[in-house]
């Protein structure tokens, strides 16, 4: 194949059409790539980014926009570029092999590979001039090269060392299971992470860390100890006021690039919105703070006006930049502010910290970290006045680029908040957003073998599904059962469940692979429990099997739930920073809460028990709702229970113990209301 020219303008995604005029001759990771980088003894040098990352738009514009350093990258290398989001995969593997050289990981990721693709050295953002401490790209690119062609044992020393270490990742460490009190000591050391001024963990930067704050709130609930509780609640306060929320069109920024959440990478995000709305959901539950409330909705409706993708599902991100500079669509100076708003300017310039001089790099970005507090009806109404006529305003300039790929397993997150958050806020129209992206994939993006496709992209399905696909998919399902009752969602979660056992379950030592066993040009397969930008597969998996076993009383979804956590048990006592996904659902599994509402379910009074029990923060509550005469699986703890005095009646179970029959919703808010 020619490998002498650009050939990224063939490729849908995006991030890859953003690079198909640069002079580098970028090819995709595809299979007659990598076997012509073979045939040619050249080795690679691998790019991944994603559309939505600053970095990667800086390196472009600095290195593979210029002649010189194309020319010097085209001689040297075959240049293969890479979306992380259409080949989590790839990235997956290589950022693991960067870890394994000690090097801190990112994007854009920089991996140099033998003509086999193979790792043997890698960083992630180079300059073209030596500064940060790094070298000059151009420097390093003729040093890598050199040390290929004259050191060919030193690159065979590091391929081998960094091969053994990703089958080492491969090979968790196992134990008997994970006990509720080590949840509870594990809470107890997080908390000495936690930024009890600002909240979320450590300093700057600073990401939501949806899961590890899940895991706090379950702290709480476990004990009533308000110590798990306050950092929550701090950390959902001081980013619901901070900058890394749009108070003008809502949705939060992928991270803050200071400790206070005023100053964001501006790229939005869909996993981590999809994240926080399901903790806010939780969290409100509690609390029925209105400013919860109104970020998820403002953040819903973000969602439905500029995230639905031209033929259903959910896009993937926002980018940061506009017209080649950050946060440029989103910043405020004085002037505008004041020639907008008028005689209302001082009022919101006020509450929304806009000055002359600017809060950042001498502009503002609009928070309310100095006034936090709710205002009188009176004063919010002109705020919120004040925004809308900001918003309409921001509206007529250049907006960021949108990443318009479908994914399947950040849809899965989306749909599964979305599904629950309907339920508690009573939103049908939330749950048709839910529904309506759910059928999308399911319909398009499902090849005729029943297996799914992991992106789709201008008009076509593209690359094969991995672990993380299945299990938010399989969550999302569940979620909508639970939300609807239809039994079809089961089925198809039961059937993707099917899928992964056969193609992603390791028969050796068991647990999932991030990969199937029939996926191609990848020279090892992951597996792992660690969240990373996302929830981790087999985190999510063993609350969806926890689930199913509740739902179905099939007993073989309890006992590969309880094999999937005997492999990844002993990784708790070794680091369990980034096992809050599977943390939060041994819970789940250890303790679920079974609730039962025996009744139809259109019937006022089946809704109003339904409503009683979403006031309530129950994280680990499993609800069904079941038809008056329709059978409960015959292990389940309310099996043989009826309605009483032909009233829809409710029974709360945990372990094989359920509650007096309850037919006011008061009296089921209060029962739950005792139970941690």
């Amino acid at each position: 194949m020619d490998l002498d020219r650009n050939a990224l303008g063939e490729e849908t995604s995006p991030y890859l059409l953003q690079h198909k005029d640069n002079p580098v001759h970028w090819q995709a990771w595809r299979p007659d790539v990598l076997a012509a980088a073979k045939a040619a003894n050249k080795p690679i040098l691998l790019s991944v980014g994603y559309a939505a990352c600053h970095w990667c738009h800086v390196m472009a514009h600095e290195s593979f926009e210029d002649p010189a350093t194309a020319a010097v990258m085209n001689e040297l290398f075959v240049p293969i570029k890479v979306d992380r989001e259409e080949r989590p995969d790839v990235d997956t593997l290589y950022m693991h092999a960067l870890a394994a050289l000690g090097e801190q990981g990112g994007w854009p990721l920089t991996m140099f590979l033998t003509p086999e693709a193979e790792p043997f050295w890698g960083g992630t953002y180079f300059p073209p001039e030596p500064r940060f401490g790094r070298p000059a790209f151009r420097t390093l690119l003729a040093g890598v090269a050199q040390a290929f062609r004259d050191k060919p044992a030193d690159v065979s020393k590091n391929v081998q060392a960094l091969r053994d270490a990703l089958q080492r990742q491969a090979r968790p460490l196992s134990g008997d299971g994970i006990e509720i009190e080590l949840l509870d000591r594990i809470a107890d050391r997080l908390l000495r992470e936690v930024d009890t001024v600002h909240g979320g963990v450590g300093g700057a930067p600073k990401f939501p860390q949806s899961g590890i704050f899940e895991l706090l709130w379950r702290g709480w609930k476990r004990s009533g100890d308000t110590k798990f509780r306050e950092p929550v609640l701090t950390t959902l306060e001081q980013m619901a006021q901070g900058g890394i929320y749009d108070h003008l069109g809502g949705g939060y920024a992928r991270y803050s690039t200071d400790a206070r959440w005023l100053a964001p990478h501006f790229e939005k995000m869909l996993y981590d919105n999809a994240e926080l709305i399901a903790l806010m959901t939780l969290v409100w539950q509690e609390t029925q703070e209105p400013r919860l409330a109104q970020r998820i909705a403002e953040t819903v409706d973000w969602l439905a006006r500029e995230m639905i993708g031209p033929e259903g599902g959910f896009c993937a991100s926002l980018d940061a930049d506009s017209e080649h500079e950050e946060g440029k669509f989103y910043v405020w100076n004085e002037a505008e502010i004041d020639r907008l708003l008028g005689a209302r300017a001082p009022l919101f310039k006020r509450h929304y910290d806009v000055t002359t001089g600017g809060n950042w790099e001498s502009h503002n970005i609009l928070n309310r970290l100095q006034s936090p507090k709710l205002q009188d009806e009176a004063t919010e109404a002109d705020l919120a006045a004040c925004r809308a006529v900001l918003f309409h305003a921001r509206e007529d300039r250049i907006h960021p680029g949108r990443d318009d790929k479908i994914l399947a397993d950040w849809n899965g997150l989306m749909i599964a908040a979305l599904a629950k958050a309907s339920s508690v806020f009573e939103r049908h129209d939330w749950l048709d957003l839910a529904t309506d992206a759910f059928t999308f994939v399911a319909a398009s993006m499902t090849r005729p073998d029943g297996r799914l496709w992991h992106s789709w992209c201008g008009g076509r399905p593209s690359h094969p599904a991995i672990l993380d696909d299945y299990a938010n998919l399989c969550r999302a399902a569940v979620a909508l059962f639970e939300a609807t009752g239809d039994d079809s969602y089961v089925a198809q979660a039961e059937a993707w469940l099917a899928i992964l056992d056969r193609h992603y379950w390791d028969p050796a030592n068991h647990g999932y692979f991030l990969t199937a066993d029939d996926t191609e040009n990848l020279i090892a397969r992951t597996k792992t429990a660690n969240d990373a930008a996302v929830p981790a597969g087999n985190g999510t998996l063993l609350g969806v099997l926890a689930r199913l076993y509740a739902i179905t009383g099939e007993t073989s979804y309890r006992d590969r739930a309880d094999a999937l956590l005997r492999v990844f048990a002993g990784e708790a006592s070794r680091n369990f920073f980034p096992l809050a996904t599977l943390l939060n659902n041994v819970e789940l599994l250890s303790r679920p809460l079974q609730i039962v509402i025996r009744g139809d379910r259109d019937d006022h009074a089946t809704i109003a028990l339904r409503q009683a029990i979403e006031r309530v923060s129950l994280p680990n509550a499993i609800i069904s709702i079941v038809a008056p005469d329709a059978p409960l699986p015959a292990n389940h703890p309310a099996a043989g229970k009826m309605m009483i005095d032909r009233r829809p009646t409710a029974y709360v179970c945990e372990g094989p113990v359920c509650s007096l029959p309850l037919t006011d919703p008061v009296a089921l808010t209060d029962d739950l209301r005792q139970r941690h």
